[in-house]
This record gives C-alpha cells, structure tokens and sequence, in this order.
C-alpha cells in the first residue's frame, strides 16, 4: 500500500517570471544547486511529456552512498506554472507544482508544492530525502536565478 505526503516552499528572488520560469524547467541548471543531483541528461520526450530528462542522484542509507536514477517529465509549462514529474522505481512519484509570480521592485515570488508517493516501506526514508534536498535548494535558488529577461526580451 503506497503512503503519499506533501510540502511546500516559497521563494523570493530577484528575476523577470519568464526567464526564472525557463530556468527552473532546464533541470541541468539545478542538478548544480540540487544536493543530491550528480548527473542530469536529457532526453527525447516521452510520450504525453513536454520534456523528459534522466536524472542520477547520489543518496545514502548510513555508511553506504549508492547511485538512483530516475525519470522526470514536464507535464505541464505556462506563462505562471510548471508541472514535473519524477519517477523511481518502485513505484516511487514526486510531483512538482510550480507557480511564479511577478513582485514589486524587480522580485518573483515562487511557491513550489512536492507531493510524494512511494510504498510504505521506502515511504519515510524517501520523504524525508526528498524534503531535505529540495530546502537545501530552495536555499540556494534566489541567488541562482537570472536576474534579466528570458532570451533577452
């Protein structure tokens, strides 16, 4: 029987909404601000996805570090919101809901929602990575983020 849980985040950068939104769905820009990400390739879309990537996280499990790949999809891309999907087996989803939102004097707000799925067995352990990394993350996007217009308009 799978478990499911959620969290969210905001964060405030300094950005135009486009061009932090076309960074955000480039996964190899964040695969160098993600904690766990060490090797991120893209791949042709699957089918009913926008984009699909391969992404290969390094995790732990006390002494021992191993490698899990996993799939990720873009469902969903708009002027305000982004919608990726990851995959792991077994039977392991993460789905990301991401809406940006212009600011005064030059800011973005960006809210990121992270439900999680997994069977109960791995449910903890992966929540609990999951979480982790994706506030180290966040911790580090404002900074990250291109301060000018997307494609330079």
């Amino acid at each position: 029987m799978p478990r499911q849980d959620s969290f969210s985040y905001t964060v405030q950068a300094r950005s135009e909404p486009r061009a932090a939104l076309r960074w955000l769905a480039d996964l190899t820009c964040q695969g160098e601000l993600h904690p766990l990400i060490v090797r991120v390739r893209q791949e042709p879309p699957r089918p009913g996805a926008l984009a699909s990537w391969t992404v290969t996280d390094r995790l732990a499990w006390g002494p021992f570090r191993f490698p899990a790949s996993y799939a990720v999809d873009t469902l969903e891309m708009s002027a305000r919101s982004l919608v990726m999907r990851a995959r792991q087996w077994p039977a392991t989803t993460v789905l990301n809901r991401t809406t940006i939102e212009a600011e005064a004097d030059g800011l973005v707000r960006i809210d990121v929602e992270i439900a999680l799925s997994a069977p109960a067995p791995l449910f903890r352990y992966a929540f609990r990575q999951a979480r982790a990394a994706h506030l180290v993350l966040a911790a580090r996007l404002g900074p990250a983020l291109p301060a000018g217009p997307a494609d330079g308009q």
